[in-house]
């Protein structure tokens, strides 16, 4: 009788090494390459945003394909920071390099989507920011494994993230 219990403990032993651990393993690393291309994606499409001076529908929806193509739904945030053209009365502040006296204004996401819908692209000038956070929304088989043999809590968190910003190095073209 010991010796059939111990053979069944050691056959689902067996059957955990075998099957589950590697399949942890496999959706880890899918879970990786999608952060690594999501990272990458997201990069680029910030960076061609700043060196080029606007942002276009076409870009936008080519970023999105992009990072959907990794199989997951992103929550994508974006924000422009837009460099207010006429900071100071003072004529000695007018200087717009001096630090500490530039004035932004923001705009988000869903602004960001209706200029883009309504005009297809959005002109931004040296000086202003872009930065994009993107994050998945849907639950990886990794974060499904891991929550399941770890018991870890709480739905609010997400596998695959990215995030990049910078300063516009151009104007953009009339």
């Amino acid at each position: 009788m010991g010796d059939s219990l111990i053979t069944i403990v050691a056959i689902g032993l067996a059957a955990i090494l075998m099957f589950v651990f590697p399949l942890m393993s496999l959706s880890e690393r899918t879970d990786d390459i999608s952060q690594l291309a999501v990272s990458t994606a997201t990069s680029e499409f910030v960076d061609e945003v700043r060196t080029t001076g606007e942002l276009t529908l076409d870009d936008y929806e080519q970023y999105m394909q992009t990072i959907t193509s990794t199989g997951n739904s992103f929550e994508i945030e974006m924000q422009i920071q837009e460099l207010d053209e006429n900071p100071g009365v003072k004529v000695t502040q007018a200087e717009m390099t001096k630090i500490g006296e530039n004035v932004y204004y923001n705009k988000y996401t869903t602004q960001i989507e209706e200029e883009l819908n309504k005009n297809g692209r959005i002109k931004l000038k040296e000086g202003d920011m872009f930065t994009v956070t993107v994050k998945n929304t849907n639950q990886t088989i990794a974060q499904l494994l891991r929550n399941f043999f770890y018991q870890i809590a709480g739905d609010e968190s997400y596998q695959i993230a990215a995030k990049h910003g910078g300063v516009v190095t151009v104007n953009g073209s009339n």
